[in-house]
């Protein structure tokens, strides 16, 4: 069916009557806060997305960990950001949903499979990195055994992050773009847009910073020889 120019004019003198009609601060934290449901949807997927990129950075370094070390310790703590907000944002999904919140409960819930491992996924994660962030202050030489629970928690990790990034992806490309429909809406942005970006280059700027901060403390794992010693 053809749109009259007359059609488009009306939407567009709806959608400026719509902005003019919102107060300044309204619009403000719309551009924030808003996006319900979809928004976190997208925030989600935006994170993930990010968190793939720099996973795949990861697998690299492992494979060439003897070069590549100091990239794979930068790395490791600049993923800390975002994943600290991926997991913000899916629980507050969670506790949205079960705790009755109606916008939630319309979404539904992940598919059965996904949110029996949703746990799995979080308790290795967090345990890969906390992990992870004690060797680093331990050096090679007195790992003990935090070296075994960084393993066999990367090891789980790996697993069950690999089911759950196979089980999202087919639905990333609509996640990233859930709130597509109500763009134009807000001064020509979708609600909360600008809220997410924040969010998400906010705690990639936290991880980057940690990183560099702890640049100093890489010293003990880069030294030549320091990881053939401890193998």
């Amino acid at each position: 069916m053809t749109t009259r120019p007359s059609d488009v004019g009306a939407r567009d003198e709806r959608r400026s009557s719509t902005a003019r009609s919102t107060p300044r601060g309204g619009r403000a934290a719309a551009l924030i806060l808003g996006g319900g449901t979809d928004g976190n949807e997208q925030l989600t997927a935006m994170t993930g997305l990010v968190l793939i990129v720099l996973l795949a950075v990861i697998g690299v370094t492992i494979l060439r960990k003897s070069q590549l070390i100091s990239v794979l310790l930068f790395v490791g703590l600049l993923l800390i950001g975002p994943v600290v907000l991926k997991m913000a944002s899916t629980g507050y999904r969670f506790a949205s949903y079960y705790t009755g919140n109606a916008a939630y409960r319309r979404k539904g819930p992940p598919v059965l499979p996904l949110r029996l491992i949703a746990p799995v996924v979080a308790l290795s994660t967090v345990m890969v990195l906390a992990s992870g962030v004690v060797l680093l202050f331990e050096g090679p030489a007195h790992r003990g055994s935090w070296v075994l629970i960084h393993k066999a928690s990367f090891i789980v990790w790996l697993l069950f992050t690999g089911l759950h990034v196979l089980g999202h992806l087919p639905g990333m490309p609509a996640s990233l773009t859930a709130t597509s429909h109500a763009r134009a809406e807000i001064d020509g942005l979708a609600p909360g847009g600008a809220g997410r970006w924040i969010a998400l280059v906010g705690m990639c700027v936290a991880g980057l910073v940690l990183a560099l901060v702890l640049i100093p403390q890489y010293a003990a794992w880069t030294t030549p020889g320091a990881l053939a010693h401890h193998h």
